[in-house]
């Protein structure tokens, strides 16, 4: 059994430090970031760290004054001496819990060994279904009527860690599958802050699959 609790003597402890990984151009990062500058969770962005130089996600951490790091996967000879170097900044900007927004990656063994149910996902479908890539795409192509999102734990598969938070979005019949992602974008927005504020005020409790809410 696991739990987020980060309480100490019955007073809350110092903001959650966060590290985003991202790919793109971090629109869940930003997210995040406003919902930490607003006092709406108890976290703060401590680093962003993406594996594409020009990413957008990188800018978006420059203007607020944010640590931006690239590291560039083609400058190591494998994926562990690669999420050693991630690790690396991690530990140097003290975070606590891991954030994958965008990042176009599978994690590894190196990052899950160092944060055991502390790295946090957000898929633009409800799984178990339509996992990988395009979800909004899988989810449209196949004509389910509701579709979705999903903030879960990183384990070592694809997209098949523990759920935290979904929300549910309709589909239309004249909806296309870019119509469909932007629906499913805005709740990607609200739901990824708020499992990192539930995370953050201790709230999350994990035993096997199940992650309960602690009220």
């Amino acid at each position: 059994m696991f739990n987020s609790s980060r309480m100490k003597g019955g007073e809350a402890l110092e903001k959650l430090r966060l590290g985003v990984l991202a790919s793109g151009r971090g629109s869940n990062l930003q997210s995040i970031m406003d919902a930490a500058a607003a006092g709406k969770i108890n976290a703060e962005v401590a680093v962003v760290i993406s594996d594409q130089e020009g990413a957008f996600a990188l800018e978006r951490a420059r203007k607020a004054g944010i640590p931006a790091v690239y590291v560039d996967r083609r400058e190591f000879a494998s994926k562990t001496d690669y999420e050693k170097a991630i690790l690396e900044q991690l530990k140097k900007h003290g975070v606590a819990l891991v954030c994958l927004a965008g990042y176009m990656k599978l994690v590894g063994s190196v990052l899950l060994e160092a944060y055991p149910n502390r790295v946090m996902n957000i898929h633009p479908a409800l799984l178990p279904s339509f996992p990988g890539l395009h979800g909004q795409e899988q989810a449209w192509e196949y004509g389910v009527k509701f579709s979705g999102c999903t903030v879960h734990f990183v384990d070592d598969g694809m997209d098949t860690g523990p759920i935290i938070l979904q929300a549910v979005v309709p589909v239309y019949d004249n909806d296309t599958a870019d119509i469909l992602a932007a629906r499913i974008l805005e709740q990607e927005h609200k739901i990824y802050p708020e499992a990192v504020g539930l995370f953050a005020e201790g709230r999350l409790k994990l035993n096997g699959r199940k992650v309960t809410i602690v009220k």
